[in-house]
């Protein structure tokens, strides 16, 4: 497009210090502490769009936080793109391992990022990402350049499961009305090797809670002669896996699809250095499935993990106490045709059978979503395609992700429409984690794309 180039150059820092405003407010929305500031982030959401160029933007209420939608309809007959983000992030914790406040943005080179990365919570998931199509757009309407219509629906519950968004979209058929829908939440391999994602993981988030005797007891008047609610939680974590890291949950497998030869073959093209891999993350070896690499157990596998867990004394000190209760948070990222409430039933089951007589167990499920996998034959996917050869030189790699975004199968069986994953981010970008950062190349590319993702996007569908 025109000046495009010229006029990211000519307003980086602009971009820059407006995505660094937005990191500064703690729009937590796991913690209603919080609530106020993640009013506040909507409400900021809403005057960028505006100033974007967006004509009718408005704060769409709902039982939780609110829903930011927007919108520029240049011409009821153009081909229409929904943009979808989240303006909530998680929470900081652990404050100690950051090496800067989460929300005192600041600037850092790094060894993948010598012209810099901003570090602070949300910085890539999903405040840096979302920000990106905010800009892309103003370029658009600012040069009379925009191609087709344009639609945003920015959440603040995403975070949390997106609690409220089913009954929106539901509600708001005609007004999300669209042909395609384009999300940056993702990544890509390198800042050299561009790539989509067409796949995404399911999830089921439940929490347990184990229940000894009726209070806490002294351990030696009692230790030994009643179960002990963390022994017994942390036994029956333990088993379910098996020695070769398969989950023992039973008919957890049954609709997993098995990829053939052929397709992990074309999944392992993509360039992976293993070692850099376990350097990165400090580690002297990976682990996981028998019988599948890295970026399969990481993609095109369902896992079981522990996120959270507690329970007695762990305060300074000893105290020598048999406690009560015992709990542990625990999600399983799922693939496609997995039904994550058909799955979050079979581990109720299976975690209820598995406790002794001597406990009481409870299972409470948070929440959860389908897997999803876009074609790549599509429109949207070969637009992108394209705008990604037209800024980076190099045609992306199609590319199944580990994460989840529960939505996108719902967007589709509400709107009927394909979503498209253009993220920006990469591995090493530590979201949900301590030093939580973007690089401003990769913010500023991210901003070069999306208009050419539009431009292709509107001459195929025409």
């Amino acid at each position: 497009m025109n000046n495009l180039s010229e006029y990211i150059t000519n307003n980086k820092n602009k971009f820059v210090n407006e995505l660094i405003e937005l990191l500064k407010i703690p729009s937590i929305s796991a913690d209603s502490a919080y609530k106020n500031d993640v009013l506040k982030t909507a409400e900021a959401v809403k005057a960028r769009l505006e100033e974007a160029g967006c004509d009718c933007v408005e704060l769409c209420k709902t039982d939780g936080h609110p829903i930011v939608y927007g919108e520029k309809i240049i011409d009821a007959k153009l081909p229409t793109v929904l943009v979808y983000g989240h303006y909530d992030v998680q929470p900081a914790d652990p404050i100690d391992l950051w090496t800067s406040p989460p929300f005192e943005p600041v600037i850092k080179q790094t060894d993948l990022h010598p012209e810099g990365a901003i570090f602070a919570r949300g910085a890539c998931d999903d405040k840096g990402q979302m920000y990106m199509h905010v800009k892309a757009l103003e370029f658009m309407t600012s040069t009379n350049q925009l191609p087709c219509n344009v639609k945003f629906m920015i959440e603040g519950e995403e975070e949390v499961g997106s609690v409220n968004l089913a009954t929106f979209v539901k509600n708001n058929h005609e007004k999300l009305k669209n042909d395609v829908i384009l999300i940056s939440d993702t990544g890509m391999i390198a800042k050299d090797v561009p790539s989509i994602t067409t796949g995404l993981r399911g999830l089921s988030y439940v929490e347990v809670e184990v229940t000894g005797p009726n209070r806490d007891l002294h351990s030696g008047l009692y230790g030994g002669a009643v179960a002990n609610p963390i022994n017994i939680l942390t036994k029956m974590i333990a088993s379910l896996h098996d020695e070769n890291n398969h989950i023992t949950i039973p008919d957890f497998y049954d609709n997993v699809e098995d990829l053939s030869q052929d397709e992990r073959k074309q999944m392992a093209k993509a360039p992976f250095d293993l070692e850099r891999y376990k350097s990165a993350l400090k580690i002297q070896d990976v682990y996981g499935e028998s019988g599948y690499t890295t970026n399969e157990r990481n993609s095109i596998r369902p896992t079981l993990d522990v996120n959270g867990i507690w329970g007695g004394y762990t305060g300074e000190g000893a105290k020598t106490v048999i406690a009560s209760k015992a709990y542990a948070k625990i999600s399983m990222r799922l693939v496609p045709n997995q039904d994550w409430k058909e799955i979050t039933k079979l581990f109720q089951t299976h975690f209820e059978n598995i406790a002794p007589k001597a406990v009481t167990v409870k299972v409470t499920p948070h929440h959860g979503g389908q897997g999803y996998v876009t074609p790549i034959d599509s429109i949207g996917y070969q637009a992108a395609s394209k705008a990604y050869e037209d800024t980076f030189g190099k045609t992306p790699i199609p590319q199944r992700s580990g994460g989840s975004i529960p939505i996108v199968s719902l967007f589709e069986q509400e709107l009927q429409s394909k979503t498209i994953l253009m993220g920006f981010g990469l591995d090493s970008d530590a979201i949900h984690s301590p030093n939580e950062h973007f690089g401003i190349w990769n913010y500023l590319k991210g901003i070069e794309t999306i208009p050419m993702f539009y431009k292709h996007f509107a001459a195929m569908h025409n």
